[in-house]
């Protein structure tokens, strides 16, 4: 698909006060281009985020949790099967554990109960005997599951970060930026950011209650290496408030002092946690953890964040093998799926939705993703379930918020879906499988009322081009040390350059030597066998290269022409 490349704005005003404040000229002009406009926006003291007293019901739910620690009540969590519900699950485990709480969890397998707090898994929840439910990043939308823990005598304690839908479940409290009356500043807290949160406002009442009087007060602190993590791996932008609490979660893990399964996890990964960055959480730990729910039972990955260093290791390997396992999965079917699009004319559609009996409903989602990469199309693929049901997994582009487009499509037909959620970005349905046709139909449709010609056009943001010299390790170490990540775009650069030699690594990459104003630079390009012309204007990464100890500077090309 050809992209078309574009500069994002900087203000000058802005690089200008931010230099004077002592940030450097190439950072200043990264940052003004990412919409901050002072040194205050840069802030990364833990100190400087939101008050918990802001997030609405927050103090209400502390109360309620305090009185259950009181009354030696046993809590129950329940969390979601990715990455943002495992480290969701461990910190309200630690954190609870850490305040005197009776407190067990489960996580359902998602290919026998789905997602959320349902009927079904609320009776299962029922065998453990819990008098409280706590859900982590889900809730939002299970009205049904509220109603039979309700009628079965548990309290039920929502924290979740998912967008609302027309009815709110009966629970006895509920906390969520996204819920309707909340004023929250953030909106973009992950559910572990959620869950810590109500534990940042648990120790403020137990404490005003004289429960620290005679003993040392937990430090919370020790949890942000998880809230870092599933902030991350869940793609939450990352505003100002997010980015702190990643950076202070990322010097706990670069300093040894985060959990054991993190450190297994970066082992496994051939990664040196003293240099771990936001995209090293993003690329490498979180797929290994998030491997556990595709494909197994995530109660694996939340046992890895909760064990000792000699059973983390353990799991961390399992965890690496599924991954493993799952990345030849989604190679399969995206091969399969690109194949099945040879006999579509991608260019006259608005939507893509996909669907083969043989594809694992564990893996759609990473697929409708790489599709919707290399088309900029929204994407849905499905995969086979029982009881006559597709379970998909769509992501979205630019223009189109892809929970709402869903919401146009029931509401047109209700017998189209039968069950939605999600995001503006990424959502999950089911739908019966007698109705794929109509439902790829009625679909595009509403696609093509809420998106024009233009957005399907794939744009590529840049930071501009570098004078020859800038293109430094200094700089590309400067880089690597900041906080990156969705919504908070990691920098990205195009030039000009002339390709003195290139060969095919791995089968499946470009080696490339570019030249550039005299001087010379190693780079790669994943994924691309074609040679590059002579002279080539590239979109690319500057990065560090560590090779057997040794640093050096390294483009990551990710489009040439």
């Amino acid at each position: 698909m050809q992209k078309k490349i574009i500069q994002r704005q900087v203000d000058d005003a802005v690089v200008t006060r931010l230099v004077a404040s002592g940030v450097s000229p190439l950072l200043a002009r990264l940052y003004s281009a990412r919409g901050v406009e002072d040194e205050a926006g840069l802030s990364v003291s833990l100190n400087q985020i939101i008050p918990p007293s802001q997030l609405t019901n927050s103090t209400t739910m502390a109360k309620l949790l305090a009185d259950a620690i009181a009354e030696q009540k046993k809590i129950l969590i329940v969390g979601d099967y990715d990455a943002d519900g495992a480290t969701a699950t461990a910190v309200a485990v630690k954190g609870l554990l850490s305040m005197g709480a009776q407190v067990d969890f489960l996580v359902p397998n998602r290919f026998e109960y789905g997602y959320g707090l349902t009927p079904k898994i609320v009776q299962l929840a029922a065998t453990m005997t819990p008098d409280v439910i706590v859900t982590v990043d889900n809730g939002i939308a299970s009205v049904a599951g509220v109603a039979e823990a309700n009628k079965l005598g548990m309290q039920v304690f929502i924290t979740d970060h998912h967008l609302p839908g027309d009815e709110t479940p009966q629970a006895a409290c509920i906390v969520n930026p996204n819920q309707r009356g909340c004023d929250f500043e953030s909106k973009n807290l992950a559910g572990v950011g959620v869950m810590f949160y109500v534990l940042l406002a648990l120790r403020a009442e137990l404490r005003e209650r004289g429960a620290f009087s005679e003993k040392q007060e937990p430090n919370l602190t020790e949890l942000l290496d998880l809230v870092a993590l599933g902030t991350v791996a869940d793609l939450v932008k990352l505003d100002a408030n997010n980015r702190i609490l990643v950076e202070q979660g990322l010097r706990r893990i670069r300093a040894g002092a985060c959990c054991a399964g993190i450190s297994a996890l970066l082992k496994v990964a051939g990664r040196d946690q003293s240099q771990v960055n936001a995209q090293d959480l993003g690329f490498y730990v979180g797929p290994r953890l998030n491997a556990a729910g595709r494909l197994d039972d995530m109660r694996l990955g939340i046992q890895c964040l909760l064990a000792g260093e000699a059973e983390a290791m353990t799991i961390a390997q399992s965890l690496h093998d599924l991954n493993t396992e799952r990345r030849s999965i989604e190679s399969s079917m995206q091969d399969e799926a690109l194949a099945s699009l040879d006999n579509i004319t991608v260019g006259n559609q608005y939507s893509i939705s996909l669907f083969e009996p043989s594809w694992h409903q564990g893996v759609v989602g990473i697929l409708a993703s790489r599709i919707k990469e290399q088309y900029n199309r929204p994407v849905i693929a499905f995969a086979e379930v029982d009881d006559g049901l597709l379970k998909g997994s769509g992501r979205s582009i630019s223009g189109l918020h892809l929970r709402d487009a869903l919401d146009m499509v029931t509401k047109r037909d209700p017998s189209l879906i039968v069950t939605f959620g999600g995001h503006a970005m990424a959502a999950g349905l089911s739908i019966p499988q007698d109705r794929l046709l109509a439902f790829q139909k009625a679909f595009e449709e509403v696609v093509r009322e809420l998106l024009t010609p233009a957005d399907l056009q794939a744009v590529i943001q840049t930071d501009g081009g570098f004078e020859a010299e800038e293109m430094s390790l200094l700089n590309a170490q400067a880089l690597a040390k900041q906080v990156w990540g969705q919504g908070f775009a990691p920098p990205l650069f195009s030039d000009e350059f002339s390709v003195v030699n290139q060969r095919i690594v791995g089968n499946k990459h470009l080696k490339i030597l570019l030249e550039k104003q005299s001087k010379r630079f190693d780079a790669i390009y994943f994924g691309q066998t074609e040679s590059l012309p002579e002279k080539v204007e590239v979109a690319y990464q500057l990065q560090v290269n560590t090779y057997k100890g040794v640093q050096s500077v390294q483009l990551q090309l990710v489009h040439a022409s």
